[in-house]
């Protein structure tokens, strides 16, 4: 395995940013601490002291959060606290930075095209629709062989979809977007296979009899453009044709 330690300016931004954040935070809530000392809210040190452990878990400020806390002699409790410097610092020195593990030799990926890789694996993780549109039920199998098979099918499924979509997007070229894919509304989008199986999922077909051969029925302008794009002849459907005994409906 090779270890590729890589640095991201963007990172390093959010992680002081939110460390900053928190740091603030809990400054707020350790000063509000501090001002209602011998209080009801504080009547001790045994209520100072959760108070400021369940403060600096909420916070996530543990590792900087440094406290001491006692009685005065007239009963009332004490609080003095402080932030770790030198631990902030430790943590800051590492911002930004990351490692990624691979098994691909230097010979067959540089650092630079490791890192790219990495990078595109957004692109296919957007691509699992498993748990949205497909809403797929969890299955109960009784060997692990028996999962490669709903796998696959799970698998083409997304293949079509993903297709559908990129014909689609490919038709439409620099135009990107298209009217009609909200229900109810004009507003033009960027298509999607949701949306795209959305606007056709009310089509209807027609079976067809000895005279006339079935049909598919276009409600909307929409479904006619989108058939069109994917290359689909509503007039010559390949399916459901009562010709063979399996696709005759019976009443």
């Amino acid at each position: 395995m090779r270890r590729i330690l890589v640095h991201s300016s963007s990172n390093a931004t959010g992680q002081t940013k939110a460390r900053n954040k928190k740091l603030a935070r809990a400054r707020e809530d350790l000063e509000k601490i501090q001002r209602n000392l011998g209080t009801r809210h504080y009547p001790d040190a045994k209520k100072v002291a959760d108070t400021v452990a369940v403060i600096a878990t909420k916070r996530r400020v543990t590792a900087y959060l440094h406290t001491d806390i006692g009685t005065s002699p007239d009963g009332k409790p004490i609080l003095t606290w402080h932030f770790d410097q030198e631990a902030i610092d430790t943590e800051a020195a590492v911002d930004g930075w990351y490692a990624l593990l691979t098994n691909l030799p230097a010979d067959q990926a540089t650092p630079a095209q490791v890192l790219l890789h990495y990078k595109g694996q957004g692109a296919v993780e957007r691509r699992s629709h498993v748990k949205g549109p497909f809403a797929i039920a969890p299955m109960f199998l009784q060997s692990n062989r028996r999962i490669a098979a709903p796998i696959t099918v799970i698998c083409l499924a997304l293949l079509v979809y993903c297709l559908i979509e990129r014909q689609v997007r490919q038709a439409l070229g620099d135009q990107r977007t298209m009217h009609g894919l909200h229900p109810g509304s004009n507003q033009a989008a960027r298509p999607t296979g949701e949306l795209i199986l959305t606007a056709l999922s009310d089509l209807r077909m027609r079976s067809g009899t000895a005279t006339s051969p079935p049909v598919v029925l276009v409600s909307e302008g929409i479904q006619a453009q989108l058939l069109d794009i994917l290359d689909v002849d509503p007039t010559r459907p390949r399916w459901l044709d009562t010709r063979f005994p399996m696709c005759e409906r019976h009443s």
